[in-house]
């Protein structure tokens, strides 16, 4: 008798506070038979994967071998053909530059079942919790997710042109090392050095930090951060001061590993 095949369901974890994991990525999780994880995906989300899950990690690590996307494929399919239950956990959302796209016409070309859970993307999370809304009646009516790996690249697919003048909040994921190529381009194509500007790292979690500034001095300001981090450029970014939430006292509360962690996940 052929072994039934299993499915494979890409999951997103969310930008880093387990509470924004979706609950049913969590139900998902708790019933998997094998989690595949990325270096983003918070830790205690994978303690929720029952006891005799198998755990894989295939994040990408700085200084260290990633592994190809082809290979990653490849161990999705091949433990959903020994009929397991698949949960790869993305961090933020499958399908913004998670990857989850091409992961999924791999599995639709092997005739593997999958399913797609959105996450909540961290290029809305993490300025929400920062105080910076993406959009505001009074200061933008429109905004655009990009990726930072592109803007030092000879033939980018990126129209920094159209982005410079066309967009008024713009969020840039993956960009840190680049952002004093990212800051050139937009300048050039006409976006004011004084637009405000802000680099967040580590948003959502008990890390984070913001650091404002303009076009003219983000790159000197946000000198110091590390990645992971994310871009934000826009009149909106003016509005961090007053919309400001979660300082130190919340963070505290809103992630007690011993209470407010533990109570969160359990739905």
């Amino acid at each position: 008798m052929a072994m039934e095949t299993g499915k494979v369901y890409l999951v997103g974890a969310g930008p880093g506070d387990p509470g924004l994991m979706t609950v049913r990525g969590l139900q998902l999780l708790r019933d998997a038979d094998v989690v595949v994880y990325d270096q983003l995906v918070n830790s205690v989300l994978l303690d929720e994967a029952p006891p005799a899950a198998r755990r894989i990690f295939v994040g990408k690590q700085a200084g260290r071998h990633s592994i190809a996307q082809s290979d990653i494929n490849e161990v999705l399919i091949n433990y959903a053909l020994q009929g397991d239950r698949v949960v790869r956990l993305k961090g933020g959302d499958p399908f913004v530059f998670g990857r989850g796209g091409e992961e999924a016409e791999a599995l639709s070309d092997a005739g593997i079942p999958f399913e797609i859970v959105p996450g909540v993307s961290s290029a809305v999370a993490v300025p929400a919790f920062a105080g910076i809304p993406l959009t505001h009646r009074n200061y933008a009516s429109s905004f655009a997710v990009v990726t930072g790996h592109e803007a030092v690249k000879s033939k980018s697919s990126v129209d920094w042109a159209k982005l410079a003048s066309a967009v008024d909040t713009l969020v840039i994921l993956m960009g840190l090392h680049n952002l004093s190529a990212i800051v050139a381009e937009l300048v050039a194509h006409g976006r004011a050095p004084e637009t405000p500007a802000a680099v967040i790292h580590q948003g959502t979690t008990e890390q984070q930090k913001t650091v404002v500034g303009t076009l003219a001095n983000i790159v000197e300001k946000s000198a110091a951060l590390k990645a992971p981090a994310l871009i934000v450029v826009g009149e909106v970014v003016g509005l961090k001061e007053k919309l400001s939430w979660f300082d130190l006292d919340l963070v505290q509360d809103h992630h007690d590993p011993t209470s407010e962690d533990e109570h969160r996940l359990r739905f």
